[in-house]
């Protein structure tokens, strides 16, 4: 009886394992825009929430008013990071219907 629930619980970490190793290539390859200043700053982001590109618009370039570009810049950063982690998240949910999985468990 226990030999044959290690088994099931084998297959299923090897099931899993596998369904990760998909789930870490999708989000090297899906992209979220975080905002700012009303669309002036964008930054892009992948799903691991590494940072992708940056957009600024023209308009938001003050040369007076530098501290303020630099404020947009770091909260569309934070934004798209945000929104990736979320992403990640859910497809980690959806990924282990929301079962609690150790650290390391892979």
């Amino acid at each position: 009886m226990q030999r044959e629930l290690m088994r099931k619980m084998q297959k299923m970490q090897e099931k899993l394992t596998a369904s990760m190793g998909q789930m870490q290539e999708e989000l090297e390859t899906v992209t979220v825009e975080g905002t700012a200043g009303q669309g002036m700053v964008k930054a892009t982001v992948n799903g691991h929430g590494m940072l992708m590109s940056i957009k600024i618009d023209p308009k938001a370039v003050d040369p007076e008013d530098v501290d303020m570009l630099e404020d947009l810049v770091l909260t569309a950063v934070k934004d798209a990071i945000e929104k990736s982690k979320s992403l990640s998240g859910d497809k980690m949910s959806k990924l282990t219907a929301g079962l609690p999985i150790p650290p390391g468990f892979f």
